[in-house]
């Protein structure tokens, strides 16, 4: 059934570039590598799945004749770009091949069939929440990074995200360090869950989460749906129970040293220049008024660092993962941090003056 519909280059591109992100470069399913393209008397919608997660999204085109077919969406992506002019004439025959025109421009490509292309879910009777897109993509920024790539332990490939009592809880750790996010937010009665949020998904959805408007989640069995404004986002979940993360939470701590982050970020991110690369790690001593950072590789040689710091309270030397150590920092926006410790062997805790924490174990002092 041919096609034809008015579209500008601007709109077109801006629609493929928050969906193609999705596409596999190595599929064995060609149709995975397409776009589904679906002209309606509202418009264009574009959609785009890897069988786990799917992207869907609407721009405004002139449609002349409506109808469905599939392109391939990098391919597609890329001509678009080069078009000299910003007004594309698209028609699609019946055998699936897409004629593009603009100013003294024309292409051809083939496509496939949309009776190929996987179904795209329906919201069904999911559980509802809504939450402002600001500060979901803030709550993210400041967990994602901890989250385990370890594929052996699968249930820490996401991030879990908890809506009870009037909160959202936000937790991802690899084993070796957590982060976790506290975000005030009204849950309707009955639409409490907890799910695990797959790392894919999790990378899809900061790319799309704008900082104005809100994101509507709808919860299901074993998938979920997020709607912001003109672009839908369907993921699968993780099965399984995401580990007890507050066990691991030290309750108190002996000592408690403000510190200016930036300062730390770029001393850590100096001294770890010479993290031997066998051990990676950095360490701590903390002493008063002074803490300073050292790096050692015996073969390679040394750095240290020397910070002024307010603190009063017994000498502790500490190592960390310099990397582990940066990544809170990198994420977070506060000018201070608190890190609370106890003594060489137990974990150190970094925290802000808001509901955020991250927990990091230490490493041996060679």
């Amino acid at each position: 059934m041919p096609i034809k519909f008015n579209v500008t280059k601007e709109k077109i591109l801006d629609g493929l570039q928050r969906v193609q992100n999705v596409v596999s470069t190595r599929t064995t399913l060609p149709i995975l590598s397409n776009a589904l393209v679906q002209a309606t008397a509202e418009g264009l919608s574009l959609t785009t799945t890897d069988l786990d997660v799917g992207v869907r999204c609407t721009v405004e085109a002139e449609v002349a004749k409506p109808g469905a077919t599939t392109l391939p969406a990098r391919k597609l992506f890329t001509i678009l770009k080069e078009l000299p002019a910003s007004e594309v004439e698209v028609e699609v025959d019946d055998k699936n091949a897409a004629s593009f025109r603009s100013g003294n421009s024309y292409y051809k490509i083939m496509g496939l069939p949309e009776d190929e292309f996987p179904p795209f879910p329906k919201p069904g009777a999911a559980k509802a929440l809504k939450l402002e897109q600001a500060a979901l993509k803030e709550m993210l920024k400041k967990t994602a990074y901890a989250v385990s790539n370890d594929e052996t332990r699968y249930v820490l490939n996401g991030v879990y995200m908890s809506f009870k009592g009037d909160k959202l809880t936000v937790v991802a750790t690899d084993g070796r360090r957590l982060a976790l996010v506290d975000h005030e937010v009204e849950v309707p009665k009955g639409s409490e869950s907890d799910f695990i949020l797959p790392t894919k998904a999790v990378g899809e959805l900061q790319r799309l989460l704008g900082d104005k408007g809100e994101v509507t989640m709808a919860v299901g069995e074993n998938q979920i749906i997020f709607t912001l404004q003109a672009t839908t986002l369907v993921s699968k979940l993780i099965e399984g129970t995401y580990p007890n993360f507050r066990q691991v939470i030290p309750t108190e701590a002996k000592e408690r040293v403000p510190i200016e982050r930036e300062q730390l970020l770029a001393a850590v991110h100096r001294a770890a220049i010479l993290a031997s690369e066998k051990t990676q790690s950095v360490k701590l001593n903390f002493s008063k008024n002074t803490l300073t950072i050292t790096a050692i590789t015996p073969e390679v040689g040394e750095a240290t660092e020397t910070l002024a710091i307010n603190y009063k309270g017994k000498e502790i030397a500490i190592a960390f993962n310099p990397q582990f150590l940066m990544d809170p920092l990198r994420n977070l926006d506060a000018d201070e941090v608190f890190i609370e410790l106890t003594d060489e062997l137990s974990p150190g805790v970094i925290k802000i003056n808001e509901p955020f924490l991250y927990v990091l174990m230490p490493m041996r002092l060679n």
